[in-house]
């Protein structure tokens, strides 16, 4: 079982590949930096954080689709 240091580690890193300006990030850059957030969302999934986050943007878009109504 992975544990969330490494998803910590993840996010760190993501966090740290964002500062920098858009127009310095080549597009292999860019798809790196969307592999990684894609790894870190894999690895945040089955935490009961993940499970947290998963529930408010379920909220939030059933909140969304009811006002569109």
């Amino acid at each position: 079982m992975v544990t969330i240091n490494v998803a910590v580690l993840l996010a760190a890193v993501v966090a740290w590949r964002l500062r920098r300006r858009t127009e310095a990030r080549s597009r292999f850059d860019e798809r790196l930096t969307v592999v990684i957030v894609l790894a870190l969302g894999v690895l945040i999934a089955p935490t009961p954080a993940g499970q947290g986050i998963l529930n408010i943007l379920g909220q939030l878009a059933s909140g969304v689709t009811q006002a569109s109504r």
